[in-house]
């Protein structure tokens, strides 16, 4: 129930860890974002269905910009899932760490929200297995993994609005949990500007299996937001923020154009009450009913999470 905290900005405020973990994304965001010139590079497809969807952004404001969260927002599933995966496939660690991902990538598909206790435990066992190696390593690996698992995964869409935000001219982030190597990555990889993610704690070059304040969730991504509009002269009035999660109501807040994508139950009620855009680009009665991407290989991991379900009411 502790992710009820996160419904409003007011209702749970940033503790100096969130504000840390804000700044120390700004400042990472800022150092990796790609030149202007760039923003639009590899891997662009303009004719996209969806790309003439949003009546905003407005041409040539260089003061706005858009935030965009990334898991089951541009991505379907979450990133540090399909990341540990690809490390184990590298042999970074062994099965037991295989199935705890395992299980908390198929109870988030199949709620469709995140569970801040099995995204801790993740981020937790990322920590212990990067512990050591060198941060250079990790993003050559995380390269590839973008390519084995999640370049099919991007959500054509969500990738058309943030899109059209680069086509008026403007910047576009990732705001995201995952560790900021992998959230830089991705956006690279997009044509995005850059990404503010996670700050994992690193000296001369390698991890140290510690993080600078805390993961960037809930009111630490308000905390990232505001602080790289500050250095970067945005209005946040004339900027949009896009998330699936009531996690990031703190974040959507800040901005003049807050967008509920793919939403969870709670975000879309919020959205509804205050007018806020919504798109929903899951299709199927399945997924409109529990979140799964409708294409996104349930059938294969149907006797998994059925486990995995029945374990966790177990739990419970």
């Amino acid at each position: 129930m502790a992710a009820l905290g996160w419904l409003t900005p007011r209702r749970r405020p940033a503790t100096a860890r969130s504000v840390l973990a804000g700044e120390a994304a700004a400042e990472a965001a800022r150092k990796s974002s790609l030149p202007d010139d760039q923003s639009s590079a590899t891997d662009q497809d303009t004719s996209v269905p969806g790309a003439t969807e949003a009546p905003f952004p407005v041409v040539g404001d260089e003061r706005a910009a858009a935030f965009f969260d990334l898991d089951n927002t541009v991505m379907q599933g979450a990133a540090i899932f399909h990341f540990g995966r690809g490390l184990y496939k590298r042999k970074f660690f062994q099965r037991r760490e295989l199935t705890r991902f395992a299980w908390q990538q198929a109870w988030f598909r199949l709620a469709g929200v995140e569970d801040p206790e099995h995204m801790q435990d993740a981020r937790d066992s990322a920590l212990s297995i990067v512990k050591g190696h060198r941060v250079s390593e990790l993003m050559s690996i995380g390269e590839e993994i973008y390519d084995e698992y999640m370049a099919d995964r991007i959500w054509p869409g969500t990738r058309a609005l943030a899109q059209a935000h680069l086509d008026a001219g403007q910047r576009v982030w990732l705001v995201t949990a995952a560790p900021v190597e992998t959230a830089t990555i991705i956006a690279r990889r997009l044509g995005l500007t850059g990404a503010l993610g996670t700050v994992a704690e690193s000296v001369d070059g390698v991890y140290t299996g510690r993080l600078v304040g805390e993961p960037l969730h809930g009111p630490a991504k308000a905390e990232a937001v505001r602080a790289l509009a500050a250095a970067e002269g945005l209005d946040l009035d004339r900027c949009a923020a896009y998330s699936d999660s009531h996690n990031d109501i703190p974040m959507l807040s800040l901005v003049g154009h807050p967008y509920a994508i793919n939403p969870d139950a709670k975000l879309r009620k919020h959205a509804r009450a205050l007018d806020w855009r919504l798109r929903d680009y899951r299709t199927g009665r399945k997924a409109a009913k529990v979140g799964i991407p409708a294409a996104a290989g349930v059938g294969a991991l149907a006797g998994g999470t059925a486990a995995a379900v029945a374990l966790h009411r177990r739990r419970r």
